[in-house]
This record gives C-alpha cells, structure tokens and sequence, in this order.
C-alpha cells in the first residue's frame, strides 16, 4: 500500500470521526439537559403566611394561621420522614413518618393540631415566622438543601397554594 493510499484511508477515518462527534453533540446535550430536569427539586415550598392574620394573640387558632406550604411537583410521592423546615432563628419541624403524594401540597401549621394528609401541626405554642422578614428553608432527611423562601417589607402569600393554584416561591 502506497503512502498516499494510507493517507487517504487516515483523512477518511478523521473526518468520519468528526462527522460522528459532531452528530453525537447534540445528543450528548440533549441527555445533559434530561438528567439536569431529572435532579430538580420535587419538592418545593409553594406558599408562605408568615402574618397571622387578625391580632397575634398566641391563640392556637391564631398560630395555625401562621403556616408554610410544602409542594410535591412531580408524579410520584415523595417520602418527607426526617426532612425538616426551619427559620432564620433554628426554630425547626421535622417530618415524621409522612409521605406527600405527586402533585399534592402539606400545610405546615405553627400551632397544636391533629396531624392530616394536608395538614401537619408543629404543636408550637409560640410563632415561629418573623412577620416582617424570614426565611423558611427545606431540607432532606440527609441535611441537604432542597428549598427556599423568604419575604421581607410584610409582603406574603395569599394562601391560594394550599389548593394547588398560583404558587409564588418568593415573596
């Protein structure tokens, strides 16, 4: 086999991997881009009411209209035991032994209450959200952060995410 032949045979073979590379990019991409929607948080806090309404009086129907909800986005449930909810301060709500279906929403009341589907309580006898700036954050049963909210100036949620409409993660 002549030199030239070989160097034929070697462009071809370069080029023919080029073209494969360049054809294999946008699929490589496209994968990159499925496993990154893959690893977005499932869960996710959908709606704050920081502000009690009416007088904070310290009363439980007064601290269970303080409350935080917990959003599951995807299709399957997800199990939340040992996730927790904290504030600026450290006040923390740990999940126990509770799983939240695909596409619901938990309501995590401040105050003493019988635990629900869509309602958990904390059994605080105080408030724990600071009316005019907070942050509430999500974490796993690993400490791994998963979520946030925070809200400053007395602006908050309308309470329309507890029924699943209107989310707004920052307030």
């Amino acid at each position: 086999m002549s030199s030239r032949s070989i160097r034929r045979i070697a462009a071809a073979t370069l080029a023919a991997g080029a073209a494969l590379g360049a054809a294999a990019l946008p699929a490589s991409a496209q994968n990159n881009s499925h496993q990154a929607a893959a690893f977005r948080p499932a869960v996710v806090i959908s709606g704050v009411q920081a502000d009690s309404p009416g007088f904070d009086d310290r009363s439980n129907y007064s601290l269970n209209r303080e409350w935080i909800d917990v959003t599951n986005t995807s299709r399957r449930s997800v199990n939340l035991d040992g996730w927790t909810l904290s504030d600026e301060d450290g006040h923390t709500y740990t999940f126990r032994h509770y799983r939240l279906d695909g596409r619901s929403t938990v309501r995590v009341h401040t105050g003493v209450g019988r635990d629900t589907y869509r309602d958990v309580y904390q059994d605080r006898r105080n408030y724990v959200w600071d009316n005019r700036s907070d942050t509430a954050t999500l974490r796993n049963d690993h400490g791994r952060f998963i979520d946030d909210a925070s809200w400053s100036g007395g602006r908050h949620h309308d309470g329309r995410g507890h029924d699943g409409n209107q989310h707004d993660r920052r307030l």
